[in-house]
């Protein structure tokens, strides 16, 4: 019976311990007054409809920038992405929003980013705009891309850019970023964690 009780201690205070360090990266994360990463913006979806910061909140966005044209890395990533939605779903529920934003929006127009996404999950919210738009946008959250902004119609090029998830609680606050290191298993308990230690109000509908 002892040993039973240790062993529940030392379980839970692995779990306190681990709680209280996800506390101490999400606190870290938000700045003074504006957040440190993320912050509000207008843009089309795919659907051609306005969407801005505002609309991610209430559950916890997974936010990701990339280029349709991409021929491997974003390709990649938005297989995983899908498989993080589907395993985050199937332990919490319908508690995610994943939110794809295009570097690359002289190219990604509307229809072409909502024809790309459906080749990867239908639950992907696609999001482009003016050039002037995306780059506001990326350096909302810290992103690198080189894009040109001045392209001619068919012209072929690639797009450089940051290659990270980043996670927005439904506050719109940032709280961590899952690179390419993190399997889509390992990142889903990541997401998971948060959402399980979140006290506020999440839309699960």
């Amino acid at each position: 019976l002892f040993l039973l009780a240790g062993a529940g201690l030392i379980v839970y205070f692995r779990y306190e311990k681990s709680r209280m360090e996800r506390k101490r990266v999400t606190e870290a994360t938000k700045g003074v007054g504006k957040p440190k990463v993320g912050g509000d913006f207008e843009l089309v979806d795919q659907n051609g409809n306005k969407f801005t910061g505002e609309d991610m909140k209430g559950k916890y966005a997974l936010v990701y920038f990339g280029f349709t044209h991409c021929p491997d890395i974003c390709p990649e990533e938005l297989d995983k992405m899908a498989d993080m939605i589907d395993l985050v779903k199937e332990k919490n529920g319908n508690v995610m929003r994943p939110v794809f934003i295009t570097c690359d929006p002289a190219r990604d127009t509307p229809a072409v980013t909502k024809s790309y996404l459906q080749e990867f999950h239908p639950d992907l919210i696609g999001l482009t705009g003016t050039w002037e738009q995306i780059k506001a946008v990326c350096k909302l959250y810290r992103v690198y891309f080189s894009t040109p902004p001045n392209v001619k119609p068919g012209q072929d090029y690639l797009v450089d850019h940051s290659i990270y998830f980043y996670l927005m609680d439904p506050e719109g606050d940032f709280v961590e970023a899952i690179g390419r290191q993190h399997t889509a298993a390992r990142a889903a308990e990541i997401i998971s964690a948060h959402v399980n230690d979140w006290r506020g109000k999440l839309d699960r509908s």
